[in-house]
């Protein structure tokens, strides 16, 4: 990997693409985002940054055996892992960020800030829209032709079927408009945070529970276990009492601000003044991870 010296090139990102993921969309916008840069898809070996997902088994596959100087190494800014991982990588990347303290204590990482960058796409993508009625069901990508998933989203019509392989601007406009959202999708929910928008956790499939708990511990979010698809209709009933306020929105902000904070310095534009809009102030790359 060669240094990274041309602060108004590409930035080059890794993200997964094989199955278009939701998740690795808004890893491309939030990252020009802050950066103030264009972001290109990079190979693990040859990137500079690993940002939204569970993929840091793939930068630990790529990074094991390197002898990187410390300059030159990779950040991670928000990843996470989806179960353990020997941690003998770490010597050749640099850790920004992670996503949540269960990928900090798996990795064996002392850190007293987390967020997944999936958290700033409301800032990103700017005119957030007005808050409806609506109430949006937003399936992991693997359940969007799931016979119960197609039968709940016709059994009621306040409920939109929300499809994460969408354009991503078009997904979040539609999440943010509703008044609340079930996801199974995890960034479905993640994006429900960011706009403020009330979701609730829904059966993700044969997806792992892992990054759910490791995302909902990083913003204080109580996030025990899924509910069933087919008790949706019962539960959003049960919305009227609800006055659209966050319990964990202190903790969005926190994660929001610590995504601002660490973003590395190294890898931002020079024509980008990267500011948290939440504090109006300029920030800087600070590592909030250490060596347990």
């Amino acid at each position: 990997m060669t240094s990274v010296s041309l602060h108004n090139g590409p930035l080059r990102l890794f993200w997964w693409k094989g199955t278009p993921n939701f998740g690795d969309a808004l890893s491309r916008i939030v990252t020009a985002y802050v950066s103030g840069r264009a972001v290109q898809h990079s190979r693990p070996a040859e990137a500079d940054l690993f940002a939204v997902g569970s993929i840091l088994q793939i930068v630990r596959r790529n990074f094991s055996d390197k002898s990187t100087p410390k300059d030159n190494a990779p950040w991670i800014w928000g990843s996470g892992v989806l179960h353990y991982i020997p941690n003998g990588f770490l010597e050749n990347v640099q850790v920004a960020l992670l996503r949540g303290p269960v990928t900090a204590a798996l990795l064996g990482l002392q850190a007293n800030r987390f967020g997944d960058p999936g958290l700033l796409i409301a800032d990103a993508l700017g005119d957030k829209p007005t808050r409806g009625d609506r109430i949006g069901l937003v399936p992991h990508h693997s359940q969007i032709d799931d016979p119960m998933v197609r039968a709940v989203a016709a059994s009621d019509p306040a409920f939109d079927l929300i499809d994460p392989r969408r354009a991503p601007e078009v997904v979040c406009q539609q999440i943010g408009a509703c008044r609340h959202v079930f996801a199974s999708s995890l960034h479905g929910l993640i994006t429900a945070d960011s706009y403020g928008v009330p979701s609730t956790w829904v059966w993700p499939g044969d997806q792992g529970y892992l990054k759910y708990h490791d995302y909902a511990a990083s913003v204080g979010r109580a996030m025990i276990a899924p509910e069933a698809w087919e008790d949706i209709p019962g539960l959003a009933r049960g919305l009227h009492h609800d006055d659209g306020s966050l319990p964990h929105a202190d903790g969005i902000a926190a994660a929001q601000a610590a995504l601002y904070d660490t973003f590395p310095a190294a890898l931002r534009s020079h024509q980008a003044l990267a500011v948290d809009p939440t504090k109006k102030t300029n920030t800087g790359a600070a590592t909030a991870v250490h060596s347990g």
